[in-house]
């Protein structure tokens, strides 16, 4: 069987960016289960992975772009610190935020006591990073009418409700 839409692939993957440093990977882990065509991983990734089966390798390069967008400073911005209330707020702290573009996580990058300011930004962690895969496919199967309907990948390994 080979990766179409409506299928679950269940893959191992190691992400690396330009300089070769590892960014994420499944080793040790159960391999990602994701449904083709839906959505649950990068729309380019998909398409490398679209018309492979069980036993593929392949290397798969993604431009930023194509990936988590480019930085865009436009998503770096002060937001006063009497915002957080009574929070305690750190340097790299990350938490859910409505913004202009939609819900994002956010992440605070500096903290100013003097201006009584954080710094926020809504870029993804990988915004502007080049991405490099190495995948390996370890299944595909059909999914279930329930899996279709939700538009994601349930049981042991995937996502439950």
């Amino acid at each position: 069987m080979v990766i179409s839409d409506n299928k679950v692939a269940k893959i191992h993957y190691t992400l690396k960016n330009q300089g070769g440093e590892v960014m994420d990977s499944s080793e040790g882990h159960e391999p990602l289960a994701y449904l083709q065509g839906a959505g649950n991983i990068l729309e380019s990734l998909e398409s490398a992975l679209a018309g492979k089966q069980s036993g593929d390798q392949l290397k798969v390069s993604i431009e930023a772009a194509e990936g988590y967008g480019e930085y865009d400073e436009s998503l770096v911005q002060p937001v006063p610190l009497d915002q957080f209330g009574e929070h305690q707020v750190e340097v790299g702290m990350q938490f859910h935020a409505d913004t202009a573009i939609g819900p994002r996580i956010v992440t605070i990058i500096a903290i100013n006591e003097e201006e009584k300011q954080v710094v926020i930004d809504a870029n993804h962690a990988l915004a502007g990073e080049d991405l490099f895969f190495d995948v390996e496919v370890v299944e595909v199967r059909d999914a279930t009418q329930e899996e279709l309907e939700h538009g994601h990948v349930h049981g042991p390994d995937g996502h439950e409700h």
